[in-house]
C-alpha cells in the first residue's frame, strides 16, 4: 500500500473545513448570528495571541526560517484584527436593530 502524501491529505481537510463552514454559517439563523460572531471573535482573540508569538520570535545565530514565521505571524495577525473588528460592528448593528427608534 502507497501512503497519502501528507500535503494531500492536509489539503483535503482544508477543503472539505471550508465546504462545512460556509454551509454551517449561512444556516444560522439571524438570531443566532449575535452569539455566533461573539464566539468568532474569542477564537480570533487565540489566533492573535499565537500570531504575537510567531511575530516575537527570537532571531536566533543559526535559525533559517524565523523571517518567514514572522511573516505569516504578522498576517494571521492583521488577518485576525480585522475579524475582530469587523465582528465587532456586526454585533452593534445586529444590537441595534433591536433598540427602540429615537422620536
Amino acid at each position: 500500500m502507497s501512503e497519502v502524501d501528507p500535503f494531500v491529505f492536509q489539503l483535503t481537510t482544508f477543503v472539505l473545513a471550508v465546504f462545512v463552514g460556509y454551509y454551517v454559517v449561512w444556516s444560522v439563523t439571524p438570531a443566532l448570528h449575535t452569539p455566533l460572531m461573539s464566539v468568532t471573535n474569542a477564537i480570533s482573540s487565540v489566533i492573535v495571541v499565537g500570531a504575537l508569538l510567531a511575530v516575537g520570535v527570537e532571531a536566533a545565530a543559526n535559525a533559517e526560517g524565523v523571517w518567514w514565521a514572522r511573516g505569516m505571524g504578522f498576517v494571521a495577525l492583521v488577518l485576525a484584527a480585522v475579524n475582530i473588528f469587523g465582528g465587532f460592528l456586526v454585533t452593534q448593528r445586529m444590537l441595534a436593530m433591536y433598540q427602540k427608534k429615537k422620536k
